[in-house]
């Protein structure tokens, strides 16, 4: 009885601290924890900082990160950290010299310098299970003393791990369409003039060139007397038909184009010469090629083909070819129908608009709606207010106007899905590469899922959830 109680005795001496209670974890900071899943692994780190862990000379403090269900019934412990105090690491290291003690390799192993700064850069790995999505991650800890005896366990909930809640589908936000700092347009247009065998001048009363030349300066009045029009260009371009030389055709295409442009600009000096500038091609061959293309019922069509696929860059010689083995009836076709539309003069005319407000540009989308911009457009709608006819009806005329305007798109497919017009808004959005159309469309987007949660070790930290998306329109 004596030597039990001595005994009993001595191993109270020996660990002092035996059934004190401990508050090692609360001293512990974790910083930049995150837990991730990719593929079928999830990873988790984290940086678990000592600094202000006093650990008592005798003790070891082993700690084991912890993956917990929701409902707490299931769990994967993680590669665990032994911390020891200066004492007890040397009784470590002797032991495991005299082999009474294995290395335990999964473990990570460091000793405490009290006072200093100390940080594990921790990382583990291990295989998905459904169950951990939802779950918590602990920290949970054991600490010994001498002579191997336990001195308390401590638990410490590090955060939520890979959350996931159902997908909350809202209709996405209307885009705001681009402003134009400048609205530049431009009016394009040909003058096919009718000119005597070689000749160049101008002559208005020649054939149907009154009518040409009437057109022309119609085209030129709609913009120059326009007061919300400002005309900055007028590019005139000459082309000739392959009849004769290219060198010919060259000089021919150059004199119609400056007789042309002097004309036009005769009768309208009050536009500055500055404004007019003047080019020239020669002969369209590509013109002419895709004419003979369309001429689907000429008999002659076949054999002019199969001569100029045998041109070699030849126009000339492949021109007078084709003279030599067409009839007489099948040449004068060629002049009249296929030659005639290649003599002409384009003409573009280039403007730029001034601004509108709200109310006139109400007015100006039924009359001219390309002198608005696609954000003009938008605000007449917003004007309207959303879910109304009248919405929906500028951005119809904004898309006809911007067929590839991807905001327009956008706001108008949202606005039939409001409508309940589904059927109308897939057949907006299909083929669309936008990424915010395509969520709107309801294409799926798949990824890695990242997961960081703060908790009371690690403040100010960001949370990256699990994302799913989901169809929002019925197929």
């Amino acid at each position: 009885m004596k030597k039990t109680i001595l005994l009993a005795g001595w191993l109270l001496a020996a660990c002092p601290a035996a059934f004190a209670q401990t508050h090692y974890l609360e001293s512990l900071k974790l910083e930049n924890q995150q837990v991730s899943k990719t593929g079928s692994r999830v990873t988790v780190s984290a940086d678990i900082v000592l600094d202000e862990m006093e650990l008592n000379r005798q003790q070891s403090l082993r700690l084991v990160p912890v993956l917990v269900s929701a409902d707490g019934m299931r769990q994967q412990e993680l590669t665990p950290v032994l911390i020891e105090g200066k004492v007890r690491s040397k009784v470590t290291a002797r032991r495991q010299a005299l082999g009474e003690m294995p290395e335990g390799e999964s473990t990570l192993r460091l000793k405490r310098k009290n006072g200093e700064e100390q940080t594990v850069a921790y990382q583990a790995e291990t295989s998905f299970a459904p169950w951990m999505v939802n779950g918590r991650l602990e920290l949970r800890g054991y600490i010994t003393g001498c002579a191997a005896c336990s001195e308390g366990d401590e638990i410490l909930t590090a955060g939520e791990v890979l959350p996931y809640r159902e997908p909350e589908f809202t209709l996405a936000a209307v885009m705001q369409p681009a402003e134009e700092e400048v609205k530049r347009r431009a009016e394009g247009k040909s003058a096919r003039l009718e000119y005597p065998v070689n000749g160049y001048n101008v002559l208005p009363e020649y054939r149907t060139n009154r009518v040409e030349l009437d057109s022309v300066q119609h085209s030129l009045a709609l913009v120059k007397d326009n007061p919300n029009l400002t005309v900055t260009g007028i590019y005139i371009t000459g082309y000739a038909s392959p009849e004769g030389s290219m060198a010919y055709n060259e000089k021919l295409s150059q004199r119609r184009a400056q007789t042309f442009a002097d004309y036009v600009q005769k009768h309208n000096k009050d536009l500055p010469k500055n404004l007019w500038h003047v080019a020239w091609k020669g002969e369209d061959w590509d013109g002419f090629v895709a004419q003979v293309a369309q001429a689907e019922d000429w008999p002659a069509r076949a054999k002019v083909q199969e001569a100029i696929a045998q041109c070699n860059d030849d126009i000339d010689g492949c021109e007078w070819k084709i003279r030599q083995q067409l009839f007489a009836d099948d040449y004068r076709y060629l002049l009249d129908e296929l030659y005639a539309p290649l003599r002409r003069n384009d003409y573009r005319i280039e403007y730029t608009v001034r601004n509108f407000t709200p109310e006139e540009a109400r007015q100006m989308l039924e009359s001219r709606p390309d002198l608005l911009s696609a954000a003009e457009m938008q605000r007449v709608a917003d004007s309207y207010g959303r879910n109304s006819d009248g919405y929906r009806k500028a951005l119809r005329t904004a898309l006809r106007t911007y067929p590839d305007n991807v905001a327009i798109r956008h706001n108008l497919a949202l606005a039939e899905m409001e409508a309940g017009n589904y059927a109308e808004a897939i057949t907006l959005l299909k083929n669309t590469k936008d990424g915010a159309s395509l969520n709107l469309l309801g294409e799926p987007i798949t990824g890695t899922v990242t997961s960081v949660r703060p908790n009371r070790l690690s403040p100010g930290r960001h949370r990256l959830g699990m994302h799913r998306q989901g169809k929002m329109l019925p197929r």
